[in-house]
């Protein structure tokens, strides 16, 4: 299905607003970059380039509702009193949340934040022409804070198409299309102020431009558009501290957008992504200098599973990844982003460090496999985990959970919070090693053990990384 194409006559023309002519010939395949040349050029305007891109631009609602009274007891003695009735009956809340999205093909697929629609039951999609319609949620990635929509209406609506990343350079000017703080949609311009951006602590896979357009609550979802008219990325942060703009923002690059619209047009409900089998840590200045490079850079392997791809190209402890697919790659969040742009076929070209020389590897692209079973059981036994749901751990699991590292054990998957397990203070993550000195194997270990201890349950934990004995008593 061929996208909508956006007309880009005199588009070239607005780089007139760099204010600096580099003297210095710009990299292989750069794009021309021009300052401005006369009073002409200087009125030059935005506005055919939004005329175009605005259309596709949408706001995206969600709501749900849920029941509240009975599970708070101040909640339910005001429910009771102001507001729910002589009965006490609970009322329903609807809870809503507004962010912005962007139509990415003509049959109405539509890219949006995670954290936009979360948790609703009902999504709707305005246009900037008013009209409204329902929106099936296709898939919804929380490592990516990337969801995909489906509007409910057969016609053609207006797409974008998603552009390249990877060709963008600090200093480009860009548009940042939105629904700041629910008024309607609205443009700013900015340009690139950063790229690659790692430790800002919003999504798994971190990897952002950063750019001083106005972003502000609102804008999630939204559209980071290139002077092609192009997106380059979707805006989902920024850094503030009084929640307005401060002219630090931060958007999702189109690379990886790619990557999660290209899962949902195949029909998966979820990204899939290739597994390495090896733990990695960020290389510092004492690991630089004692293996030979000049300043830190690349990840260190420190560790490498047994019959995982890993293992099977040839990847050592100690190596050092420079690059993957010929990316280089400078610390753990980088190479998890370029590794998971990979996809999970084929293999991936690893540039590695080793003993002073310079390697390639060829590493199969497969997804993690779940093995063991993961054998889902809800603890309903008189014991410190009732009402924790727990897995065996595989690598498939470790990789959903985020559990560096972990082969043995039974991982807490989810906790209800009204359960005894989150009154012992229970959390997702945590892998149960032990009860009463014996070993935790499987899910159906840990319920024997559990049922076999009378009020006293010695437990050895793993919670992200730190061992914990302690014994609990009920």
């Amino acid at each position: 299905m061929e996208l909508k194409t956006l007309s880009r006559s005199g588009l070239c023309a607005v780089a007139m607003f760099l204010a600096v002519n580099l003297a210095v010939a710009p990299p292989a395949g750069a794009q021309m970059r021009v300052a401005p040349e006369s009073a002409a050029q200087v009125k030059l305007s935005y506005a055919p380039l939004v005329r175009e891109a605005a259309p596709a631009v949408v706001n995206v609602y969600g709501a749900r509702v849920r029941e509240r009274g009975g599970a708070d007891p101040m909640e339910e003695f005001f429910e009771r009193f102001f507001g729910g009735g002589f009965g006490g009956a609970p009322r329903e809340r609807i809870e809503r949340s507004l962010g912005s999205g962007v139509i990415v093909d003509v049959d109405g697929l539509v890219v949006t934040n995670h954290h936009v629609i979360e948790g609703m039951t009902e999504v709707r999609v305005a246009l900037v022409d008013r009209r409204e319609f329902d929106a099936q949620i296709v898939l919804s990635d929380p490592r990516t804070d990337l969801a995909v929509l489906r509007i409910a209406a057969s016609e053609a609506f207006p797409a974008l198409e998603l552009g390249d990343s990877e060709a963008l350079e600090v200093g480009d000017i860009v548009l940042a299309i939105g629904n700041p703080f629910g008024v309607g949609q609205t443009v700013t311009q900015g340009i690139v102020s950063a790229l690659a951006r790692t430790q800002v602590g919003v999504t798994d896979y971190q990897f952002f431009i950063q750019t001083d357009a106005a972003i502000n609550p609102g804008n999630s979802g939204g559209a980071l558009l290139g002077m092609d008219g192009r997106v380059v990325g979707v805006n989902t942060a920024i850094f503030s501290r009084s929640g307005g703009s401060h002219g630090v923002g931060f958007a999702i690059p189109a690379a990886m957008v790619r990557a999660v619209v290209d899962s949902a047009r195949m029909g998966a409900s979820s990204v899939r992504r290739p597994w390495l089998g090896a733990t990695l840590q960020a290389v510092t200045p004492d690991i630089a200098e004692s293996v030979g490079l000049d300043r830190p850079s690349g990840v260190l392997v420190a560790n490498v599973q047994s019959g995982s791809p890993a293992e099977r190209a040839g990847l050592r402890r100690g190596d050092v990844i420079r690059a993957v697919a010929g990316r280089a790659v400078d610390d753990p969040d980088a190479f998890g982003y370029r590794f998971a742009l990979s996809g999970v076929e084929g293999s991936a070209r690893f540039d590695i460090l080793r003993g002073g020389d310079v390697e390639s590897l060829d590493v199969e692209l497969i997804p993690p496999p779940e093995t063991p079973p993961r054998d889902a059981l809800v603890i309903a036994s008189r014991s410190p985990l009732d009402g924790a749901t727990v897995f065996n751990i595989s690598p498939a699991v470790a990789d959903e959970l985020q559990l560096q590292g972990a082969h043995e054990g039974v991982v807490v998957a989810q906790v209800d919070p009204r359960s005894i397990a989150a009154r012992y203070g229970f959390q997702p993550g945590d892998i149960i090693l032990e009860v009463n000195r014996t070993q935790i194997g499987t899910t159906r270990d840990l319920d024997r053990a559990l049922r076999a201890s009378r009020g006293l349950w010695e437990m050895r934990i793993n919670r992200r990384g730190q061992l914990i004995s302690t014994v609990l008593r009920g």
